[in-house]
């Protein structure tokens, strides 16, 4: 068998991942009431028997208004925390770790679901979104009401009691969603930070809210259980935004208040940034982060092929790899993945007649 760092197991604190294939959160828009359903289930199952380390559900709300759309799915009351238990169970069954991205959707919320997102009206179902500033992600999206230091702190006990759900439901992972223009990354970038209070302004001040959910969560998750963030490293903005430099100085204080793994993405908060795509495009950002922080990194964003996965990992740019739309188009890529590699896999028994030989 060939020895490989793909299919190499990961601890975490007291969690073993069997490979350093994860399952990315992709958002289904498929809920109702925020409860996951059949959908949920067969598409994070499907993964799980295809071999994925970690399954990681999609950006899941805390709160009702911090979804993206009303098809979101949420952590916010115990129907949605019991419906998540045959997913967990079935993904555990499978020989995987079942995680869970947290999440509030900030100023990109209360919009139509799916690539065409549209405005969702009050009178439609819709909401008034909250954000760190009155500021409109776009044209189209609705502007938000500023938070005061009350829905702060309302919204930290929701991060908090979504935790403790996570784990009653069965998840072993929990990320913080802290990219793509959501709520806590809207706090980290002066682009949509225009707040003149301790939450605003420089550096330290908008990371504090950010890094205050942080350490509520990680002193309520149990301390055998992995804690990670998913961060933009960049908003590609061509002038003052959220960069390289700043995610740095994030990712050491996150490692200081025990997060075990920094998911490094980027983009989001500007409605057309100018990105420079192509396979493995945001892997130097997990490079770097992993390099002069001294935590670990997960890699993501077009890695598509075993070879290429296997030589991130090699080069030691990345602990593990994530994988989004190629866990889409293979539910079963680590199997094939494996024997790209030379690396033999023990398939699921119902699977076994089809294993090429």
């Amino acid at each position: 068998m060939a020895d490989t760092k793909l299919f190499s197991p990961l601890s975490l604190r007291g969690l073993t991942f069997k490979n350093r294939i994860f399952v990315s959160p992709m958002c289904q828009y498929s809920a109702t009431d925020g409860v996951p359903n059949d959908w949920h289930l067969v598409h994070l199952g499907s993964r799980a028997v295809g071999g994925a380390a970690l399954v990681m559900a999609e950006a899941t709300a805390v709160r009702a208004i911090g979804r993206i759309s009303p098809s979101d799915l949420g952590l916010w009351n115990e129907i949605q925390q019991k419906a998540f238990g045959p997913i967990t169970r079935f993904i555990k069954a499978q020989g995987a770790i079942a995680g869970i991205q947290l999440a509030h959707a900030g100023r990109k919320a209360s919009l139509t679901p799916f690539s065409d997102k549209q405005r969702v009206e009050v009178s439609a179902g819709g909401w008034v979104p909250e954000a760190p500033s009155a500021i409109p992600f776009s044209a189209v999206s609705p502007t938000p009401r500023e938070m005061g230091e009350a829905d702060l702190r309302s919204v930290l006990e929701d991060f908090v009691a979504a935790t403790r759900r996570a784990e009653a439901a069965g998840f072993e992972v929990v990320e913080l969603h802290m990219a793509h223009g959501y709520l806590l990354h809207e706090f980290l970038s002066p682009l949509s930070n225009t707040r003149q209070d301790g939450y605003g302004g420089s550096l330290e001040n908008r990371m504090r809210f950010p890094l205050e959910i942080a350490g509520a969560v990680r002193k309520i998750w149990p301390s055998k259980l992995p804690l990670f963030v998913r961060i933009s490293a960049t908003d590609w903005a061509p002038q003052g935004g959220w960069d390289l430099d700043q995610s740095l100085v994030l990712a050491a204080e996150l490692k200081k208040l025990g997060v075990d793994l920094i998911d490094c993405s980027s983009g989001g908060t500007l409605e057309k940034p100018q990105i420079p795509v192509k396979p493995g495009y945001q892997v130097p950002f997990s490079q770097a982060i992993r390099e002069k922080v001294g935590i670990a990194t997960n890699a993501v964003g077009l890695i598509t092929e075993a070879h290429q996965a296997e030589d991130i990992l090699q080069k030691g740019h990345a602990d593990t790899i994530s994988l989004a739309r190629e866990f889409l188009r293979d539910p079963y890529f680590p199997l094939h993945a494996a024997r790209a590699l030379g690396v033999e896999l023990v398939w699921p028994q119902q699977y076994e007649r089809a294993k090429p030989r």
